[in-house]
């Protein structure tokens, strides 16, 4: 069984497979005895897929074959007992792959022609790269971060803190009183361009966020040697010392939600800029036909909303069907890998947040 990284990864999984695809997702409990439910859940949506397998007038010796590896992990305890807040399970006849969510999933099972992705990218869309720089007067540490994991990167060139440049004690007293503050900030000053130089090594060619976590009279000499052009000016504020990079990381959360919500309110202005001028459109026919041709920027789709249809991507024509249709596929899900597979940038907010309201709205490039 592999597992889902990155979105690079999702975009892999997206477009290798052979045969019918099963597409599973449901909440987990963490921990004490409601981790026995992970079990029970599972085995219901695997007779979920089984059913709509069926369906598919596929004999009962694939079906078997298709499920064996979910019929194994079934009766694992021990994995279903180290979960998170969400697990989702693909397979194919040449593929099994597994993702643990540190969000929910809410309970879905897609068999279709295609893997169906829309829960995963809602969260694998938001899991940016920013980088942690924790600097007291005894230490210095790096660390490169997703919304889901953190790592240390061992610092080498880079003075491992103040301590070996400058008289702690005087330093930090001078810099809080005031008393001898030009010359203190000059030495402080000199320092932190050291350090700036030792990250250049790490940070080259890079464009993720840079958080500093510092004491706040520390930050004002930092950012005026600093050259990496991503540094934010938020910072974590505060003694990081005794701080492990779980709470550093924790920390950090706050500043990085604020960054995606900038991002995502970019996104929705520019789709207002957009309307009325032929370069944005709500409709669903016109917004499948841009994917499949690589026009979509930026796409909006809703969460937990499905629109099962048919593309027939020889003519460009959609025929709408019902949900349990077995030829049929989520055609926001279609929109949404297409527009990624393309370049594009795709955004799942709850339905009430997709300009006008609707299952979906897109703005093209032209």
């Amino acid at each position: 069984m592999n597992t889902v990284q990155s979105l690079d990864e999702l975009l892999d999984l997206a477009h290798k497979h052979v045969g019918v695809c099963v597409s599973l997702y449901m909440p987990t409990y963490r921990k004490g005895a409601e981790t026995q439910q992970n079990q029970i859940r599972f085995k219901n949506l695997i007779r979920d897929a089984e059913n709509q397998l069926m369906q598919r007038d596929l004999r009962p010796s694939e079906t078997r074959e298709l499920l064996s590896p979910a019929q194994e992990l079934m009766n694992n305890e021990l994995f279903w007992r180290n979960q998170k807040q969400g697990f989702a399970l693909f397979l194919s006849p040449d593929s099994f792959h597994s993702f643990k969510s540190p969000d929910s999933f809410d309970e879905l099972v897609v068999v279709a022609e295609r893997f169906h992705l829309k829960p995963l990218i809602r969260i694998m869309a938001r899991d940016i790269v920013f980088f942690i720089l924790a600097v007291s007067l005894r230490n210095i540490r790096l660390f490169e971060c997703t919304r889901r994991q953190q790592k240390e990167i061992p610092l080498e060139g880079i003075p491992r803190g103040l301590s070996e440049a400058l008289d702690l004690d005087d330093f930090e007293k001078r810099l809080q009183l005031h008393t001898g503050s030009e010359d203190t900030k000059a030495q402080a000053l000199k320092f932190f361009q050291q350090v700036d130089r030792g990250l250049q090594e790490y940070l080259r060619d890079r464009r993720d966020a840079l958080i500093f976590a510092g004491v706040e009279y520390l930050f004002p000499i930092y950012r005026e040697a600093n050259t990496y052009p991503r540094l934010l000016e938020t910072t974590i504020s505060g003694n990081p010392e005794g701080l492990s990079a779980d709470e550093l990381h924790g920390l950090a959360m706050p500043l990085v939600e604020a960054i995606l919500q900038e991002k995502e309110n970019d996104a929705l202005s520019q789709y207002r800029k957009s309307a009325g001028t032929g370069l944005a459109s709500r409709d669903l026919r016109e917004i499948i036909q841009a994917a499949h041709h690589g026009r979509i920027g930026i796409l909006f789709v809703a969460h937990g909303v499905q629109e099962w249809g048919v593309f027939d991507e020889d003519n460009g024509r959609i025929h709408m069907t019902e949900p349990n249709d077995p030829i049929s596929e989520d055609l926001l899900d279609f929109a949404a890998i297409r527009t990624l597979l393309n370049g594009g940038t795709v955004h799942v907010f709850d339905p009430s947040s997709v300009p006008g309201g609707g299952p979906i709205a897109a703005v093209f490039r032209y």
